[in-house]
């Protein structure tokens, strides 16, 4: 979905300015070159990443007439780390996320330049409680349903044989209530609710810092990679983290 055109969002408000632009689209999916179709991974990064360059470009124009603006960017910490663990690809988002990253810290430069009176920020938030993995699917498949297509169930099988799980043992409705029940454990189990995050969020962005991190998650994980950049992909680096922050493992 393309963002909303400046002439309507000024009609709709009864402004031609902004003073804050919020990126937030994001879907996942895509996860794999090899288990993935081309449409799920381009959907995944057009989505995550041109939704934030599109909603700048186009809304620009109305930062650009306010005396103060500020442009924040959601990333991850799959911006700095493209992964989620030994056992799952993780390519398109991963990719998406780091392209997002890399946008917003070029953007200081380019707006202190050109546009001094707004500031950017990029938001790396770590396992926030949010319906992400459910609607991702309604996005990628295009259904409503709660049911998973033939398609969605093959692709799952793939995505488990490949962590090393024995999915052939599986009927259908165990792929589906593992996919069901680990999207309901991603949003209520998750060490921050949405409503925390965007409190962090808010407050970073007052205090005008460009890199925002968001749970404790993302802070640990951030110092690790500067410690050990070069085991950040090692299975142990994952299982270590996994079980000090309390992420789920496998």
């Amino acid at each position: 979905m393309l963002p909303t055109s400046p002439s309507r969002s000024a009609d709709q408000q009864a402004t031609d300015k902004i003073h804050l632009l919020f990126n937030n689209a994001g879907i996942g999916g895509g996860g794999s070159l090899f288990t993935s179709t081309r449409e799920q991974w381009e959907k995944t990064f057009n989505i995550c990443w041109g939704g934030v360059y599109l909603g700048v470009r186009t809304f620009l124009p109305m930062l650009m007439k306010a005396d103060e603006g500020h442009i924040v960017n959601t990333s991850s910490v799959n911006g700095f780390w493209a992964s989620i663990g030994p056992g799952a690809s993780h390519t398109g988002y991963s990719a998406a996320k780091f392209a997002v990253k890399g946008f917003t810290e070029a953007l200081i430069n380019d707006l202190r330049l050109n546009a001094p009176h707004i500031k950017c920020s990029v938001v790396m938030p770590g396992h926030i409680g949010t319906s992400i993995m459910s609607n991702s699917r309604k996005v990628q498949y295009g259904t409503d349903s709660d049911r998973m297509s033939e398609i969605e169930i093959a692709q799952t099988r793939v995505r488990l044989t490949v962590a090393g799980v024995d999915a052939s043992k599986m009927s259908d409705e165990d792929v589906q209530a593992a996919v069901a029940e680990r999207a309901h454990s991603f949003l209520e189990d998750a060490p921050m609710t949405a409503a925390q995050a965007a409190r962090i969020i808010l407050d970073g962005v007052k205090a005008e810092r460009w890199r925002i991190l968001v749970g404790d998650d993302a802070h640990r994980l951030d110092e690790r990679m500067r410690q050990t950049p070069e085991r950040a992909y090692e299975p142990e680096f994952y299982q270590s983290l996994a079980q000090e922050v309390g992420w789920r493992i496998g």
